[in-house]
């Protein structure tokens, strides 16, 4: 089991990965924005955190940026459903700042936990 935090400013978005995460075995955590999810992941080591791109109070680059450097181990999984991004990719902004995987929304849960079994099996 791996605990997984999901930073998404969609409830619905939260709550969808929320229960098909859960559904797999492992323990949830959520941030509505970034700011919160910087701290979540300063006070508790997360496995893997599913991360959008878009997101009011801190975007999405900036945030993978910092948990990366609060916590290297962590495995990041960037999500976008566009938004902003039709000028530039974004995803593939996220990557270079240390983002595992990208998923484009909609996404389906195979595609999900496909790229969470990515980063779980993934060495630090």
């Amino acid at each position: 089991m791996a605990t997984i935090l999901v930073a998404d400013d969609e409830n619905v978005v939260r709550a969808t990965l929320r229960m098909m995460l859960e559904d797999a075995g492992h323990s949830v955590l959520l941030a509505r924005d970034g700011n919160m999810a910087v701290e979540v992941a300063r006070v508790q080591p997360v496995d893997v955190m599913f991360c959008d791109i878009i997101m009011p109070e801190k975007e999405g680059i900036q945030t993978i940026a910092e948990v990366r450097r609060l916590r290297p181990q962590t495995r990041i999984v960037a999500i976008s459903g566009g938004g902003r991004t039709h000028n530039f990719d974004y995803l593939q902004m996220a990557q270079r700042v240390g983002a595992t995987k990208v998923l484009r929304k909609p996404f389906n849960k195979k595609e999900m936990l496909e790229a969470l079994d990515v980063c779980l099996n993934q060495g630090a």
